[in-house]
């Protein structure tokens, strides 16, 4: 099983430490400015700073060993966590900025702001420390979609390893709602009206929003099951199709089971002339190739089929339409 990345658990650490710092500040100077904009980035900061915590845990439990009850181990816990960051990202910063704006824009605010200059501060401060920790967010994952010879977003799209995607992009929205922020507090102290105030929380609100749609969906996917990166699962193919055992490969399927854990099954017609011992250690041969040939495969299951049988064809055809299922080599 592959373990806890220990580059994963230090950029949450630090993404913790300057978002709590951060949240700290925010709520004094928002308290002290009556900024709307400044109370939902307070909110935005104290949402972060829980989501920290629940990656740390989600980072811990999912290196659990497998067991009894969990054969397959416990890697899609990391998903559930990752998932849970996207609710309160929507829950706990987005929906409180939407109503600091939309309260302000009907006029229940507290006047004009005794001293933006503490605002001010507060917010170059926070953007200072917020991009030490979107670098770190940053560097991570492109090292990481340098190691798998991938652009950053194609990366980003295919990643099973969603926690430092979880904070580039806290990161990424914390920087622009700062500067969001600054705008709204700037215009308010130039115009005098608290409508540019109340704008730039309610953009605030629809910037963490955004990030939490795009964070659900990644862990949505993966909770329900990814098929592994296509060029494993096109290299798997070939090396079965390529073994002198093999007839023909009937069907391959394969799924993210947790970070760098990917299963795979494949069905495969045996040439008739194998015994039954021959076939066994064919089986037994092809399981240790796909595995050195890919660290990230876990688990491998080879069943032996008749690739005329009409059920299986059919439900290869339901599955993958008639194009792909008359070939016979469709993956999954």
């Amino acid at each position: 099983m592959a373990g806890e990345k220990p580059e994963s658990a230090l950029t949450v650490l630090l993404a913790f430490g300057a978002n709590l710092g951060i949240a700290v500040a925010k709520i004094i100077a928002a308290v002290v400015t009556g900024s709307a904009s400044m109370a939902a980035e307070a909110a935005h900061s104290v949402a972060d700073t829980f989501n920290e915590v629940l990656l740390l845990v989600g980072l811990r439990r999912s290196t659990r060993p497998a067991n009894r009850r969990h054969p397959f181990g416990y890697g899609k816990e990391r998903y559930i966590w990752t998932l849970l960051v996207a609710v309160a990202i929507f829950g706990m910063g987005a929906l409180f900025a939407f109503y600091q704006g939309v309260e302000t824009l009907l006029g229940h605010h507290h006047g004009d702001e005794p001293d933006p200059l503490v605002g001010y501060v507060v917010l170059g401060v926070s953007f200072l420390l917020e991009a030490i920790s979107w670098q770190q967010a940053l560097r991570q994952v492109r090292s990481d979609a340098r190691a798998e010879g991938l652009s950053t977003i194609v990366h980003i799209r295919r990643t099973d390893e969603p926690t430092s995607i979880s904070v580039l992009l806290e990161d990424s929205a914390a920087l622009i709602g700062l500067l969001l922020a600054f705008a709204g507090m700037g215009l308010h102290q130039l115009t005098g009206s608290a409508v540019w105030d109340g704008v730039g929380s309610v953009l605030i609100g629809v910037l963490l929003t955004a990030v939490a749609l795009v964070l659900g969906r990644i862990n949505l996917n993966l909770l329900i099951g990814s098929q592994a990166d296509p060029r494993i699962v096109g290299d798997v193919r070939a090396r079965l199709a390529a073994a002198p055992e093999v007839e023909q490969v009937v069907d391959v399927l394969t799924m993210i089971v947790g970070a760098d854990r990917v299963l795979v099954c494949a069905r495969l017609d045996f040439r008739d002339v194998l015994t039954s011992v021959e076939m066994e250690r064919a089986c037994v041969r092809l399981d240790h190739e796909l595995r050195e040939a890919h660290e990230e495969i876990d688990e491998v299951f080879l069943e032996p089929v008749p690739r005329d049988d009409p059920e299986l064809r059919a439900r290869v055809i339901a599955r993958y339409g008639p194009a792909l299922g008359h070939k016979g080599t469709a993956t999954s």
